[in-house]
C-alpha cells in the first residue's frame, strides 16, 4: 500500500512496530519427520552415502561446485560449510532413520531491511518426494518469520531447474521476475528466477504448511490425505 507525501508523491506505507532482527544463529529445529542441525563433521559420512547414493552428478547440475568424488573430499567440503556464517549451512536428519539425507542453507542476511534467503537446497534421492524436504522448508521459514521476525525471505534459482522452481512454488513462494545473465555458473549463462514469502503472507502460508505436515495427514504407508495445493487454497479464501 502506497501513501502520499508533501508534495503529493506516492511512498510506501511508514513501518510500524518492527525492530531490526538478529542474525539467525547455527540452532537445531525440530519437526515431525526430520531435524535440521547445524552441519558439522559428524554429518559427513552420512552426507556423502546419501550424496552417492545415485551414480551420477544430475542433482548437483546448477550448483557451482561439483559433488565431492570421496569421503576426503566430503570431509573439506562440509568442514568448509561448517564455518560459514553467511550462509548458515544445516544438515536434514530422517527422522525415521537417523541420517543426515541432505541440506540447506539460510543466506545474504540483511538485518537493516529483515531480508534473508533460503539457498543451497540439496536434496539426496533419500529426500525426494519425501514429508522431510517440505518439512525441512517449512522449519526455515517458521524460524525465519516467528523466531527471528524478518520481514522477507527469497528464494533464487535458476531459470531452468524446473525441481527448484517446483518447489518454492510448491510452499508458497510467489514469482517475482527473472533477472537475466546475473550470473555465469560452471562457465555457463544463468538467469536467476525470483520467489519471496514477506511477513504478510506467511500466516496462511504457515497454517497450510503446518496442516499438511501432521502426522495425522500421512496413512500407514506414508502417503498424504489432504493434498498441499488444496490447503493452500483454504487459507487463500
Amino acid at each position: 500500500m502506497s501513501e502520499f507525501n508533501q508534495y503529493n508523491q506516492p511512498v510506501g506505507n511508514i513501518i510500524t512496530n518492527w525492530h531490526q532482527p538478529p542474525r539467525p544463529q547455527k540452532i537445531t529445529l525440530e519437526g515431525n519427520f526430520c531435524r535440521l542441525e547445524p552441519m558439522s563433521q559428524r554429518h559427513t559420512q552420512d552426507l556423502f552415502s546419501s550424496w552417492h547414493s545415485i551414480d551420477d552428478e544430475r542433482d548437483w547440475a546448477y550448483f557451482p561446485v561439483n559433488r565431492p568424488k570421496n569421503l576426503k573430499h566430503c570431509e573439506l567440503y562440509v568442514a568448509s560449510l561448517s564455518v560459514s556464517n553467511d550462509p548458515v549451512y544445516f544438515a536434514v536428519i530422517s527422522l525415521q532413520t537417523g541420517k543426515a539425507v541432505g541440506s540447506v542453507a539460510l543466506q545474504n542476511f540483511d538485518t537493516v531491511n529483515g531480508v534473508l534467503e533460503i539457498g543451497w537446497v540439496n536434496w539426496s534421492p533419500f529426500m525426494k518426494r519425501t514429508a522431510s524436504a517440505t518439512e525441512a522448508l517449512f522449519l526455515l521459514l517458521k524460524y525465519t518469520f516467528d523466531t527471528l521476525h524478518y520481514r522477507r525471505c527469497g528464494w533464487r534459482t535458476d531459470k531452468l531447474n524446473q525441481p527448484a522452481i517446483d518447489a518454492s512454488e510448491r510452499v508458497g513462494f510467489k514469482y517475482e521476475g527473472t533477472y537475466r545473465q546475473a550470473q555465469i555458473i560452471n562457465g555457463r549463462n544463468c538467469d536467476l528466477r525470483w520467489y519471496s514469502i514477506i511477513n504478510t503472507e506467511w500466516t496462511d502460508v504457515g497454517r497450510a504448511l503446518s496442516a499438511w505436515l501432521r502426522v495425522e495427514n500421512f496413512d500407514e504407508r506414508g502417503r498424504q490425505i489432504q493434498r498441499l495445493k488444496d490447503l493452500m487454497l483454504v487459507q487463500k479464501r
